[in-house]
């Protein structure tokens, strides 16, 4: 099959592991996207319905890539093998193609769809960062809070904290925090989430967690969406958070076709919710899970590799994993110590000169 072609070994292994639950280990640069495109092409090749794929990734620009990837890919198997029943639009939840987008967009749909489902009475609005400080300035002033002593933007970014986690106002522990801002904290969050609802709104918090409560709390719904995405891939899982953790986690649970892609070595997003536990603790989730650690670096030079190893292989939670290049060995690393980041760029741009 030539769509194949061009992977390595533990690349066609992951490939070709369609079913059941999936964990790739991918080091940087080994490949992972074009790993996961392969994937899912190799699933429809399988006999797999397009519209039973659904792959999640962070930011819009990985799923830009990724939709035009598969759609690239698609297009030449279609070529190759005379069918015509992929060549549909990028749409809502397509029935002709795989569903590859972010979390949010993910959720978003998803909740348009199922709009009565949300107690809502009509279709919400999204609150953007600015939305949610000025809803709470107006809550501070309510509570007759002083703004100077309690920022708005320790509540904001409190509040936030609290969704990446799925916890609501009635689960927190005033004690966590040290002065007024635990007793204050509870009944702004509180308040606030009351008024969100009466502008018939969302945050961005609160997409991802209004998606897994409407799933968690409505069997039938859940079981439709089970039954739609029957096969499940999830981008930079270390990158996951608990709410994200609990939605993936539903909808996998009927199936288990799910494939995780990370690499704990690069989990760098903790202060925005990220979770390791969630790619460390995997194999716990599902014990017969099958592991493929892609270990084949195509991007750096070994002296590149060899001195980002020995610092990052000092971490005490992590897979064991080796990786390695068939390219040079490269120059030997330089140490330069410069005043800010315009000097920084200059004495890079520098060196490719």
């Amino acid at each position: 099959m030539n769509y194949l072609t061009g992977l390595n070994e533990r690349q066609q292994e992951a490939v070709e592991a369609t079913h059941g639950p999936l964990i790739v280990l991918a080091g940087a640069g080994s490949g992972k996207t074009k790993t996961l495109i392969t994937r899912i092409a190799h699933l429809i090749a399988k006999g797999a319905s397009p519209s039973s794929i659904l792959a999640v990734t962070f930011t819009n620009k990985a799923a830009a890539e990724m939709k035009h990837r598969v759609g690239t890919a698609l297009a030449e198997m279609q070529n190759s093998l005379h069918q015509d029943r992929w060549a549909q639009p990028w749409m809502g939840f397509s029935n002709h193609m795989p569903e590859v987008s972010t979390f949010h967009s993910f959720c978003v749909k998803l909740l348009r769809q199922e709009t009565m489902a949300t107690g809502l009475t009509k279709p919400f609005v999204i609150y953007d960062d600015d939305d949610q400080l000025s809803l709470i300035k107006k809550i501070l002033e309510e509570f007759d809070i002083n703004p100077k002593v309690s920022a708005p933007k320790r509540f904001k970014s409190t509040i936030d904290s609290y969704k990446c986690q799925a916890v609501g106002p009635e689960d927190i522990d005033g004690k966590d925090f040290f002065g007024p801002f635990g007793e204050q904290i509870a009944k702004v969050y509180a308040r606030y989430q009351q008024l969100l609802r009466a502008s018939q709104a969302f945050d961005f918090g609160d997409l991802i967690v209004e998606a897994y409560k409407l799933l968690k709390n409505n069997p039938a719904i859940l079981e439709r969406y089970q039954d739609r995405f029957q096969f499940l891939m999830v981008d930079e899982y270390q990158d996951t958070n608990r709410a994200q953790y609990l939605l993936v986690s539903l909808l996998a649970k009927k199936y288990k076709n799910i494939c995780v892609v990370g690499d704990e070595d690069q989990s760098i997003y903790k202060w925005r919710g990220a979770d390791i536990r969630n790619i460390l603790d995997f194999k716990r989730d599902y014990p017969d899970a099958k592991t493929v650690k892609l270990e084949q670096n195509y991007r750096s030079t070994q002296t590149i590799i060899n001195a980002a190893s020995a610092v990052i292989r000092n971490n005490a939670s992590r897979y064991d994993k080796t990786l390695w290049t068939a390219n040079e060995v490269g120059e030997k690393i330089r140490w330069a110590t410069l005043p800010d980041e315009r000097a920084e760029a200059e004495f890079v741009g520098a060196l490719g000169a």
